[in-house]
């Protein structure tokens, strides 16, 4: 069963609610009132205010009516004039009538035990992939610069950091969200918002979803779950500051926009999706559990196409002090591309980063039916739990080993076939020894296998990092090259280095590969991927 870790305020789901009811008064959904229509701006509707003197709530209420980037749809084939303007009741499935019910003489003569016909399992295909990282927004420059072992930490320049012991991060310096996201939403929302809608359409660009092929969508069963450790930090921390003046200085949106689920709920929107669509939060397990969930929501029937990860920018004042007062950031601001080292003596702490990644999901044979290239199988995963500290592993990884084999035998994969894991591996000294145990231990007679860390390079992107990691060992299929790990110069006591990858990048022909993400809080998850192979 589908579980969603994160809440959303009555007040948010009010004003949604709000929203989307008052499109629904309109006669003609199919053509004069869409949210979507590229050709021409709706015109705003006389909305009822609460207050005679403050036009508040009506000025966030239609603020909420999404209107789509018009310099996207004109450039976009998936954004095209028309792409979302149809999206009444031709453009879905007839419902599936429930079996008919049979007579009372039927019903009394009926046996008392029935049997379930045996149910093939959907499958679940990565065909889209979408990032925004500190190593660039594009999928190929990203991985390109992993395997060429580039460093994508560098001091911190959105704010001066003279005031705090840490002063680097994997910051993302140049990025525009032009022609992706109207001027509107890009003036108001959080970073991690943005980072979210760009990599999320990113990835329905490279998975070929056109103009064409989202007419032909049942947007009843799209969905999306795409996470966020922390949601809008900045939006929030601003209100805050404003509201030491007065309240009416306050941003009216900073309670939607400060939440976790606003990103997937404006990007459902955008597209028109009418599919599970909501956010999970679990600390630096959250992208894995998202993409877990959103998979099930496929292998379940409930949808055919998913966009699932995470996205977070927490490098900001009060994110890098709040950080800082953990005691776990390190310290190594003379020379940051080495700050970031996994498994190595020298290691003093993680590296905060930020970006967004997002994989596109689709049922095996809604993919092979509209012509989709595949980059991979999912194959399954776990989340657990580990009721032990709040910030510290337990001895061993032995809450890691009971999440990895909870995946393996969701996956129906046996260790031996594990050949590839993307570790968690934060450089954080306890955690990442944890972490090494536990994998040596699972699957330490394996001679074949590598494990490497994404973060030596790009830092700790906390609820992003996993869809990141993701697309990176999706990348490692697709290409047959595994990234190296940098900064490994003196590995820790008790870490056999031959099983890490060096500090070039090295070939190999994955056959199943293992994705982890584990955070604050005991939250833990394992993802498989595999290379897609037709019947």
């Amino acid at each position: 069963m589908v579980v969603a870790s994160s809440l959303v305020s009555p007040l948010c789901t009010w004003l949604v609610a709000t929203c989307l009811s008052s499109s629904s008064e309109s006669k003609d959904l199919g053509k004069n009132s869409s949210y979507f229509q590229c050709q021409k701006k709706l015109r705003r509707r006389n909305l009822v205010a609460f207050s005679s003197k403050s036009g508040g709530f009506s000025t966030l209420m239609e603020f909420c009516r999404i209107e789509p980037c018009e310099e996207y749809c004109s450039s976009h084939a998936l954004f095209g004039v028309g792409a979302f303007a149809d999206l009444g009741s031709k453009n879905r499935r007839p419902k599936q009538l429930s079996r008919a019910r049979g007579s009372d003489e039927e019903k009394a003569v009926a046996p008392t035990e029935t049997r379930r016909p045996k149910s093939k399992k959907r499958r679940v295909v990565v065909t889209g992939l979408g990032v925004v990282s500190p190593l660039g927004h594009n999928v190929d420059e990203f991985y390109g610069n992993l395997l060429q072992g580039i460093s994508g930490v560098t001091q911190i320049e959105s704010f001066d950091t003279t005031q705090f012991p840490t002063r680097i991060a994997g910051e993302i310096k140049n990025f525009s969200a032009d022609g992706f996201i109207s001027k509107k939403i890009a003036k108001r929302a959080d970073k991690y918002m943005l980072y979210l809608l760009v990599a999320g359409k990113k990835a329905l660009t490279d998975g070929k979803i056109t103009c064409d092929v989202m007419k032909e969508l049942d947007k009843g069963k799209c969905g999306i779950v795409i996470g966020s450790a922390l949601g809008g930090m900045k939006v929030f921390g601003d209100s805050v500051e404003a509201l030491n003046v007065s309240h009416k200085k306050m941003n009216p949106f900073c309670v939607p926009f400060a939440t976790t689920n606003m990103g997937s709920a404006v990007l459902a929107m955008e597209l028109g999706w009418m599919g599970p669509t909501y956010a999970i939060s679990a600390a630096c397990a959250t992208s894995n559990i998202c993409i877990l969930n959103a998979a099930k929501h496929i292998i379940q029937g409930e949808t055919d196409v998913m966009l699932c990860g995470g996205s977070d920018s927490a490098i900001i004042p009060i994110g890098i002090g709040g950080f800082s007062a953990c005691g776990i950031l390190s310290r190594g601001n003379d020379d940051p591309k080495k700050a970031s080292r996994p498994w190595d003596m020298q290691g003093d702490g993680l590296v905060i980063g930020e970006g967004a990644g997002v994989l596109l999901l689709e049922e095996l044979e809604h993919a092979k039916q509209r012509g989709a290239a595949i980059y991979a199988e999912f194959l399954g995963g776990s989340f657990a739990f580990d009721p032990y500290h709040t910030t510290d592993p337990q001895a061993r990884g032995k809450s890691c080993v009971r999440c990895i084999e909870t995946a393996l035998a969701d996956s129906r994969v046996d260790r031996a076939d594990i050949n590839y894991i993307n570790a968690h591996a934060a450089s954080i000294p306890a955690f990442d020894l944890a972490e090494y145990q536990s994998i040596t231990h699972l699957f330490g007679q394996n001679s074949e296998l590598r494990m490497n860390s994404t973060k030596s390079m790009i830092g700790h992107l906390l609820g992003a990092a996993g869809a990141v990691e993701a697309i990176a060992t999706i990348k490692a299929i697709e290409t047959g090259w595994i990234h190296p790990n940098i900064n490994l110069e003196h590995p820790k006591q008790g870490v056999d280095s031959s099983v890490l990858v060096g500090h070039e990048k090295e070939r190999l022909d994955v056959k199943v590969a293992v994705s982890n993400s584990f955070g604050f809080g005991g939250h833990s998850s394992s993802i498989l991927f595999a290379p897609y192979y037709r019947d």
